[in-house]
């Protein structure tokens, strides 16, 4: 059987809005292509996400250097300190022995010379000029006498060993000093030891 031409459907008057296939294979179309962006998407999220691990590796790497760094130097320093301390605690009085040698020199030309010597108004010039010696290298080392007589008593400097009843003087005034006392700068190495005033009443 043939079919006259004026019977003939073309394809223009063919419905396709309707047709089932071709919106399948649309919708596959569409699938690929949020399924191909999602997947750019993951790509580049896990991109990210490796990118930030590796910098707060080598942030934390650089941390860690850096605090063994200070570990070391804080250790380092510790024991300079520690070996300054002894070295002071061993030779912090050298510079006074060195100056106190060129007195134990005065001390034994003295001796020397007094060993044949029968005059004691040479001997009491020769200790006179050897004790001086020996003061005053002591004073420019920082030595200082406490001065006692006379002055008002004070346990940061003195040391009562006696007391004497007396109207003569201010209640509490040193009246007498049995041994010199001695600082150095505002440390006291030894206080005086006095005798104080009592007053009667």
């Amino acid at each position: 059987m043939f079919i006259d031409d004026e019977n003939e459907i073309s394809n223009e008057d063919i419905d396709t809005s309707n047709n089932p296939f071709e919106k399948k294979e649309e919708d596959e179309t569409n699938n690929e292509k949020e399924s191909d962006n999602s997947t750019c998407e993951n790509d580049n999220s896990e991109a990210q996400e490796e990118d930030e691990r590796e910098k707060l590796k080598a942030e934390l790497e650089d941390l860690n250097n850096k605090y063994l760094r200070l570990a070391a130097d804080f250790d380092n320093f510790r024991k300079r300190q520690a070996q300054e301390r002894e070295s002071l605690l061993k030779y912090g009085a050298a510079e006074t022995m060195t100056k106190l040698l060129v007195v134990l020199d005065t001390f034994e030309r003295a001796k020397e010379s007094l060993e044949n010597v029968e005059d004691a108004k040479s001997v009491k010039e020769s200790y006179e000029v050897a004790f001086k010696q020996l003061l005053d290298t002591l004073k420019k080392a920082g030595l200082e006498t406490i001065d006692a007589l006379g002055a008002e008593f004070d346990p940061n400097l003195h040391e009562a060993i006696a007391q004497t009843p007396t109207n003569e003087q201010p209640d509490n005034t040193i009246i007498s000093q049995m041994q010199k006392g001695y600082k150095l700068g505002d440390r006291v190495l030894r206080p005086a030891l006095v005798n104080v005033a009592l007053n009667e009443e």
